[in-house]
């Protein structure tokens, strides 16, 4: 069984458990089917992962079963960070599959994909995808292909380990979140043998998630690993998603830090080292990252939200470093994928090579306010758009490359439908927090007078 709705626009996405499945087994096994068959991978071979949803085993046996009837030899890295699986297409040079549902709650599950040397397919291939295996069952091919285990999770590590200068770094308390996610699997292997004293929360693999939803995005999810960090006296806190290719940033008082600043920690220590080089950043990244970029001699290009898109313009204009308002941060180093690990390193690099504390470190950066993520669901996104466009008619400049950007002197506000889930996503910045909450008030009640009860 396979519905339309769940196919996104970046990866599969859909329920796979309870009263109302949207794909199952079978659909996992015509899915690998059509994926052999639309990339052309008969007589060829590609990597395959899987994080630890409790249907991750049966979905991604069945999903081998449909890609070797059609000819393909699938190398199965087993239980691996979506990263992890990122590494081994480009490290081997061949296409991959992730089965993840990243943030989304336990019932969920899905597929990434990509090209080889990580490269993203493009938005034609995922719908052809679409189109095959829905449509009439593919007769399996002469010769079978074969699956066969790898474990790639130390040549993940070494290779993250190469990146980075882990020289000089004083001892570190660090707390990590791995929210019973994938975490759990690929921090011991990259971050123990560092100096630092590492506190883990939640580190058995769990994909029912029992402590908390595996989204960090939502500021409930991040209280533990506060906690922690005060209880602890740590440095800083690391949390990761579900599928542990984003990662979040605690400081040494327990206060979040904005995944922009991040980014922008991260541009600037990239562009000493390559001055001029480019930055990728998305449409609702902070202006923070603008300025940064700006004085330090880069160059900025804007890119839809979503792993897709930025992976895509990271390749085309050979960009050093990407990074997204969800603590998705890219790197040329990494083939253009993401890889929050990656940016763990680099921030604890950063850190464990001066005396100060993660607030010092990024206390001399822009600062803007900021409303963060609001969500609503909408019976009609177009209509609500179009409420939005007029109400800020005249007062900035209107985009609408990805949902609806206005911007004006020293504020911004984007309401985009999500690429992953039936909501739309509400950000606003301003320079004043009082500006702030006027415009994301009045947007918020633009949006939620249209909204579904």
């Amino acid at each position: 069984m396979l519905t339309p709705t769940i196919f996104k626009a970046n990866d599969i996405r859909g329920v796979v458990s309870g009263d109302a499945p949207e794909w199952d087994a079978a659909g996992a096994r015509a899915l690998g089917a059509a994926f052999v068959n639309v990339l052309g991978l008969t007589g060829g071979e590609f990597v395959l992962g899987r994080d630890m949803r409790t249907t991750g085993a049966e979905l991604a046996a069945e999903f081998t079963d449909g890609a070797t009837a059609q000819g393909a030899t699938v190398i199965d890295i087993g239980l691996a960070s979506t990263d992890q699986l990122w590494f081994a297409s480009g490290a081997h040079d061949v296409p991959g599959v992730q089965l993840t549902a990243s943030h989304n709650p336990a019932a969920y599950n899905g597929l990434k994909f990509c090209l080889a040397q990580a490269a993203p397919i493009e938005p034609a291939i995922l719908v052809r995808i679409a189109e095959v295996a829905m449509g009439q069952e593919l007769v399996p091919v002469a010769v079978p292909g074969e699956r066969r285990r790898l474990d790639v999770l130390g040549d993940y590590a070494a290779h993250l380990h190469g990146l980075v200068n882990l020289s000089g770094m004083r001892r570190l308390k660090v707390v990590y979140d791995a929210g019973n996610g994938m975490a759990g699997h690929t921090a011991p292997a990259v971050l123990e043998p560092l100096n630092i004293e590492l506190i883990g929360l939640f580190t058995e693999l769990d994909g029912s998630f029992p402590n908390h939803p595996p989204n960090p995005l939502e500021p409930a999810n991040l209280v533990d690993a506060q906690a922690a960090v005060r209880e602890h006296d740590a440095d800083l806190a690391l949390v990761f998603d579900g599928d542990a290719d984003r990662c979040f940033i605690v400081d040494e008082r327990g206060d979040v830090v904005s995944p922009s600043l991040i980014a922008a920690l991260i541009a600037q220590q990239e562009l000493e080292r390559e001055p001029g080089g480019t930055i990728v950043i998305n449409t609702i990244t902070s202006r923070a990252v603008d300025r940064v970029v700006a004085e330090a001699g880069g160059r900025l290009v804007v890119s839809k939200v979503g792993h897709t898109a930025v992976k895509a313009l990271m390749a085309q204009h050979n960009a050093i470093f990407g990074g997204e308002h969800s603590a998705h941060y890219y790197f040329r180093d990494f083939w253009g994928a993401d890889t929050g690990m990656l940016a763990a390193l680099h921030v604890l690099s950063l850190l464990g090579r001066t005396g100060g504390t993660m607030s010092e470190l990024v206390s001399g950066l822009p600062s803007f306010a900021a409303s963060g993520e609001l969500n609503s669901t909408v019976a009609d996104v177009a209509a609500v758009l179009d409420r939005l466009a007029s109400a800020f008619a005249g007062r900035g400049r209107a985009n609408l490359d990805d949902g609806l950007t206005v911007e004006g002197d020293g504020w911004w506000v984007n309401a985009r439908p999500s690429n992953t889930e039936p909501l739309l996503r509400l950000n606003v910045e301003a320079r004043e927090q009082s500006l702030m909450e006027s415009l994301r008030d009045e947007a918020l009640a633009i949006i939620r007078g249209g909204a579904d009860a």
